[in-house]
């Protein structure tokens, strides 16, 4: 019975306000999505983008997670679900011709990772 249900267990790691694009984060979330936890950190580690590194907290952060609360082994691990969702844009405004101005939207977005311990892929 405690091996079926540490068989459904999951964890987390949700990150917001990343100061990247949302089609820039997807990118490299689908690349990690199904990966064993040492497969995703290596992946990560090596990509040329700058933000594999929030992305490399959060699945450390998920995994300690996993560990403590769930006391599941971090080697059994592998990322069953990655999402990512537009946050709020940072404004800021340019000055013009005439004295006008001209906004610039910088986008930030919210990235979740979820971790299981079995390698079903859901």
């Amino acid at each position: 019975m405690e091996n079926q249900n540490k068989s459904q267990m999951k964890a987390q790691a949700l990150g917001k306000n990343i100061r990247v694009s949302l089609l820039k984060m997807q990118r490299i979330l689908d690349r990690i999505r199904y990966s064993s936890y040492e497969e995703a950190l290596v992946l990560l580690e090596f990509m040329p983008y700058k933000a594999c590194y929030p992305v490399l907290r959060l699945v450390l952060s998920a995994a300690a997670n996993a560990s403590n609360n769930l006391g599941l082994n971090k080697s059994e691990l592998f990322v069953s679900k990655t999402w990512v969702n537009n946050s709020n844009y940072l404004r800021r405004f340019r000055p013009r011709a005439q004295g006008r101005i001209y906004p610039i939207r910088k986008p930030a977005c919210q990235v979740t990772i979820q971790l299981s311990s079995n390698s079903v892929k859901n």
